[in-house]
């Protein structure tokens, strides 16, 4: 057991949620995406609000200017060949005003939410509008 998955907790409950995103938007037809963040007190990596989010311009709103967070993002494309693809990715948002404290909190737990959540690439940002390029970054998967 690595000392990540010590450190840090899901609950049943949060790993259910995040098997239930991963396979119900393998098919979706509008990009989705939830938040999660991290408790600083108990440690628990848990979604921040109910929210499903469709539009990124909502999701870069959401996100806070001062404090990281995940989001797991599925993003339905197109590709150069005319293929749909759906990528499923970790947006490790981390904004440059974060407190050290912070940064070291959820870099740790990084490779543990990547593994949990099952997406197939981790994409760091550090301003919320970047998230307006994201169809760029993704498309260069082909």
């Amino acid at each position: 057991m690595s000392s990540e998955s010590r450190l840090y907790t899901f609950s049943p409950e949060t790993k259910e949620k995040l098997r239930k995103f991963r396979l119900g938007t393998s098919r979706a037809k509008d990009p989705q995406a939830v938040i999660y963040q991290i408790d600083k007190t108990t440690l628990e990596i848990a979604q921040a609000d109910d929210e499903v989010y469709s539009n990124m311009q909502a999701l870069a709103d959401e996100l806070p200017g001062h404090s990281p967070r995940y989001v797991l993002l599925s993003y339905p494309l197109t590709l150069a060949s005319g293929r749909l693809s759906v990528p499923y990715v970790l947006i490790y948002y981390l904004p440059v005003t974060c407190n050290a404290e912070l940064r070291m909190l959820y870099a740790g737990a990084k490779e543990l939410m990547r593994n949990t959540a099952e997406v197939g690439k981790v994409v760091e940002m550090q301003d919320a509008e970047d998230l307006e390029t994201i169809e760029e970054k993704l498309g260069g998967e082909q």
